[in-house]
């Protein structure tokens, strides 16, 4: 039998239109969402001299030689800006897909355990399902998380990416929606350009931000051991497929996000975190004793310039000195400084989403009675140990509703830091205040909140991750005559707490 390859391919044609996938819905009448993300939350490149681009984070093959190469960075006091140690070298976001592609799946490569990799992909995907369009109505802004939070190169970017996505969409201002770090951006922008940002947003929504009242924002356990230690993204052997915790270490040591990141000594802590180490002392008489001893974070600041006052990386044959950085502490103080200027515009809405329920990392402590340490430079090389509070896993939950803003609503929903991102409740609670897609029949507006998790969806969060409290889901009501130091100085706020065992919301 004979067949025309005209014919064939008029078959095949046929058969790709059966099976094409229908058009996705779009809702025209949608107001512009901005996505931000927190440290490390987008893809970054290294692009040589000829323009090439290179994905230097994240990546899985060669990561950590590309890591430490590319990324690799000292601080400069005169700019504020952090500079890659390769001079032929310079760190880009790419801003495919309108600056979600950054932000969607951080490493696109990846096939099996894709998920693992997954950023804003689940939330923008739940989007799309509500009629919003890439280009349109969705829009992402991805930046180099190395560098502070008020670097005038990231607000100058920022103020252009706020007049494209107004643009896009036709004049329509924006709703942000920020996650973690990204919510210390936002605020910066907002404390030094008031004008423009009420010119362009109507709503920001921020997500497990690490605010800290109206002094600064601190995830306090994370951050000191982070500055001693470092931190890994991956455990056990799948770290040496992976950046190692020792480059890691080098890199954040000369970020100004992560000293902005650091904790604030005039909030007022429930408990306050502290720096706890295991050592030993000798009396007058020579003999020895093991103490342990606690330090505030204003004293720990003196530790961790003793235990990294000799650290040194090698890098092009040269031994490079990085001790912990002065001068990136004024520079963060300075940025604290704006931050605690900070007001919400007349015009413009706030709401915060904070995440409970989980172990979070508070105060941090080093050796043990049996186990002393014995010299504050090998302190780095020591293995942290945390004493936990209620949080994300990430940010302490005092510290993630903290926002010292006029908020509309503050909800608490137990969830992972970076997982509250995929959070069903979360789409809800988005799809309501975004007045997004069909109405949900889980949400009651008139009494403003979501329905509870069941008992099954809370089994699947303790399988998930560790788990130490009551999983509640809790809102802030607050009214719209209330002044904001009545709501700051409010001791009893009305509170909607979700039963793990029922399904009847009671009101506290």
């Amino acid at each position: 039998m004979v067949v025309r390859i005209d014919s064939l391919a008029e078959v095949v044609e046929m058969w790709l239109k059966l099976v094409k996938k229908p058009e996705p819905f779009v809702d025209p009448n949608l107001d512009p969402v901005l996505l931000v993300p927190g440290i490390a939350g987008s893809i970054l490149e290294a692009v040589d001299q000829n323009g090439r681009p290179e994905r230097v984070w994240v990546r899985i093959f060669a990561a950590d030689y590309k890591f430490r190469n590319k990324l690799w960075s000292r601080f400069d006091p005169q700019t504020g800006k952090t500079v890659s140690l390769d001079p032929l070298t310079t760190i880009k976001v790419p801003d495919d897909r309108h600056g979600l592609y950054a932000i969607d799946v951080l490493d696109p490569d990846v096939i099996i355990g894709r998920e693992s990799f997954y950023y804003f992909h689940d939330m923008i995907t739940e989007m799309i399902k509500w009629g919003y369009q890439e280009g349109k109505t969705l829009f992402g802004f991805g930046y180099d998380f190395r560098q502070s939070n008020r670097l005038q190169e990231t607000m100058d970017s920022f103020a252009e990416k706020l007049e494209a996505v107004y643009n896009a969409s036709g004049g329509k201002r924006i709703n942000l929606i920020s996650h973690s770090m990204g919510g210390i951006i936002v605020k910066c922008f907002m404390s030094l350009h008031p004008d423009v940002f009420e010119k362009y947003v109507q709503n920001w929504i921020a997500i497990s931000a690490p605010f800290q009242g109206k002094c600064n924002h601190c995830a306090p356990g994370y951050v000191t051991s982070t500055l001693l230690n470092g931190c890994s993204f991956v455990d056990g052997w799948e770290q040496n497929l992976f950046i190692s915790k020792w480059s890691m270490h080098q890199l954040l040591i000369e970020c100004p996000s992560i000293y902005e990141l650091m904790g604030c000594r005039k909030f007022n802590w429930q408990h306050h975190p502290n720096l706890e180490i295991w050592r030993e002392r000798h009396d007058t008489d020579g003999n020895s004793r093991v103490i342990l001893e606690s330090y505030s974070q204003e004293e720990s600041l003196t530790i961790f310039k003793q235990s990294l006052s000799n650290n040194t990386v090698d890098y092009a044959g040269d031994c490079i000195p990085l001790p912990f950085n002065t001068d990136i502490l004024s520079w963060a103080n300075e940025t604290k400084e704006i931050l605690s200027e900070a007001k919400l515009p007349p015009s413009v809405k706030f709401y915060n989403i904070y995440g409970t329920s989980l172990e979070t990392p508070h105060s941090v402590c080093y050796g043990s009675e049996d186990s002393p340490v014995l010299d504050l430079q090998q302190l780095r090389y020591c293995e942290a140990k945390y004493i936990c509070v209620d949080g994300d896993g990430t940010v302490p939950t005092e510290s993630g509703k903290a926002d010292g803003l006029k908020a509309e609503a503050r909800v608490g929903v137990p969830a992972e830091h970076r997982g509250i991102l995929s959070e069903h409740h979360v789409f809800r609670v988005l799809k309501h205040w975004l007045k997004a897609g069909k109405p949900d029949p889980f949400y009651d507006p008139s009494n403003d909140y979501v329905v509870l998790p069941t008992a099954f969806e809370l089994e699947k969060i303790t399988e998930k991750y560790f788990h130490i409290t009551p999983s509640n889901e809790e809102w802030e009501l607050i009214s719209s005559n209330l002044e904001q130091d009545e709501i700051e100085a409010k001791k009893d706020p009305m509170l909607i707490t979700v039963s793990e065992e029922s399904t009847i919301v009671s009101v506290a």
